[in-house]
């Protein structure tokens, strides 16, 4: 497990920096994982009414739901390649971050994971900045 990078050149108070925009980052992420997935069982029950059920009466009260969760989901990707970034993760995590937001209930199982992950990092960050005072 690596630690959110910090050079010797780096003093305390910009480890601390590096630290709390990790923070940052993934308190952003985490809300709009939440947001994207509810959204995206919301668009799972549009389609279903429209496309299963053919209860296109009901349309122009849920026509707003694709839009909203492409928006939304768009607002999400800004802050996967945000949080992805900040905590140096690889590729592959980026990948299955992005997937999450468009497979039904996979992004709170993603943002759960990615939470554990990245607070395991900030902590050691933390610890290794601390004792490099």
């Amino acid at each position: 497990m690596k630690a959110v990078a910090m050079t010797s050149a780096n003093t305390p108070n910009e480890g601390e920096k590096i630290i709390t925009k990790a923070e940052s980052a993934l308190s952003r992420y985490r809300v709009m994982a939440i947001v994207t997935g509810v959204m995206l069982l919301l668009l799972v029950v549009e389609m279903l009414i429209v496309y299963v059920f053919k209860a296109t009466h009901l349309k122009p009260y849920i026509a707003w739901i694709p839009f909203a969760h492409g928006w939304i989901y768009v607002v999400y990707l800004i802050t996967v390649v945000d949080v992805w970034s900040k905590m140096r993760w690889r590729f592959g995590r980026l990948l299955s971050m992005i997937l999450a937001g468009v497979v039904p209930v996979l992004s709170f199982i993603v943002e759960h994971r990615v939470t554990l992950d990245a607070r395991a990092r900030i902590a050691a960050a933390r610890e290794l900045s601390n004792s490099s005072i």
